[in-house]
């Protein structure tokens, strides 16, 4: 008999982490709840959506959701707000957050510790068991701690297993080609990625009526509000790219121009973003899973508006949201990252080389669109970015490499 603890916090944490991880852990250890039970904590974020409580709920593998607003009183208190019973034996896994919250919540409960850690491992001492991404992160590790690390890989490539999976029964693609859009999930992003990409869209669809658009929805985000971000009257950075405007209708966005982007609620939408030529897609963890899945992508990061990005984390995103003084931090904030910033996307973090576009500034969707019709016009383009993203992408198997040692840690 032993409870699993998940900490996570975000929508990425949650979608591309905890996901595949507790399939794992009842791939592994059964679906029997008296031998294991997982329970999935989530901590405060400054870029949740406020739905990530009720994404995890739907994990058919997962018992126990408790969402961020309670999360300070469990840290400081041991309880929980539907006061949760505890088993004797259990184990602490970090997917998310704090890395020193697994060792407050252990010592307290009495449980083992495993922290995931994609870029750096702290607390050595009192965390007994890391799974990292990469070898790199073990590298400056003191001997006496090294038997603690094991390298399990990117869990963001998760992705690529299910979607090879899908391909192996795919009887073909559709005639047309089909282009994926990707503006985000938080209204930091929606605010311009919306307006921008629709209008982008618009300008190809100009060149090349026959090419379908369509928008796999997040999680967390439901219709009426994504339409929000194109309706001219709620959302003034419209003006910004000369976009006209759209309305929701069956499921569907019909710009003034007659367009239609389909809106499509699936989740996750890898079969449907293998289906694609080219993704026009924000920063964030969307383009580790559009890399893992091969799929070419521009990434996009407008700067019209330098007080609309404020999804920071720590003190940055503390002071880009203070009321008042906000928008003035916010702007000096982005105006530095803007002068120092590094690679963007994922998979170009991965190859430590611009392997996908990445195009940052006052973005223009007339310029951009003629970019998406060259790379359509000459497919070879299209072919070497998929073999670059191939090639960098790395093994997959993490969530079940650190199941194995869920289950080792259950053992000892």
């Amino acid at each position: 008999m032993t409870d699993i603890i998940i900490l996570s916090n975000g929508p990425g944490e949650v979608t591309t982490w905890v996901r595949p991880v507790v399939q794992a852990l009842r791939k592994q250890l059964g679906n029997d709840i008296y031998q294991m039970r997982i329970s999935v904590i989530l901590s405060p974020c400054p870029h949740a959506s406020g739905q990530e409580a009720n994404i995890a709920s739907s994990y058919s593998q997962v018992n126990r959701v408790q969402a961020p607003e309670h999360f300070w009183k469990f840290l400081l208190t041991g309880k929980t707000y539907d006061n949760w019973d505890w088993r004797k034996q259990g184990i602490v896994i970090f997917l998310g957050g704090d890395q020193v919250f697994p060792i407050i919540i252990g010592k307290r409960l009495g449980y083992k510790t495993l922290v995931y850690a994609e870029w750096e491992a702290r607390w050595h001492n009192f965390i007994d068991c890391f799974a990292v991404m990469k070898p790199q992160v073990i590298k400056n590790v003191h001997s006496k701690y090294a038997d603690k690390f094991h390298v399990v890989g990117d869990l963001m490539l998760e992705a690529a297993g299910e979607a090879e999976t899908w391909k192996n029964g795919e009887t073909g693609k559709t005639g047309n080609e089909i282009i994926g859009i990707l503006p985000g999930s938080k209204k930091s992003k929606l605010t311009q990625g919306v307006p921008l990409t629709l209008a982008i869209a618009e300008y190809i669809h100009n060149q090349k009526p026959d090419i379908k658009f369509f928008i796999p929805v997040a999680p967390t985000l439901d219709l009426p509000t994504l339409a929000s971000f194109a309706n001219p009257q709620q959302n003034q950075f419209t003006h910004d790219f000369e976009f006209s405007g759209a309305i929701l209708q069956d499921n569907y966005l019909h710009t003034y121009s007659g367009l239609k982007v389909e809106l499509k609620q699936e989740n996750p939408a890898y079969h449907l973003l293998s289906q694609c030529s080219i993704c026009l897609t924000t920063v964030g963890a969307n383009t580790a899973e559009l890399g893992a899945l091969g799929i070419p992508m521009i990434v996009l990061l407008p700067t019209q508006q330098l007080d609309a990005m404020r999804s920071w984390d720590g003190l940055p995103g503390l002071l880009a949201n203070l009321p008042g003084v906000g928008s003035s931090f916010a702007k000096l904030i982005n105006w530095w990252f803007l002068r120092n910033k590094g690679l963007l996307a994922w998979p170009n973090i991965w190859a430590q080389a611009e392997v996908v576009p990445e195009v940052v500034g006052k973005l223009k969707p007339k310029e951009l669109g003629e970019m998406v019709v060259d790379f359509l016009d000459h497919p070879q383009k299209l072919a070497d970015i998929k073999d670059k993203l191939r090639s960098v992408r790395g093994e997959g198997g993490a969530a079940e490499k650190l199941a194995t040692l869920v289950k080792k840690m259950m053992v000892l």
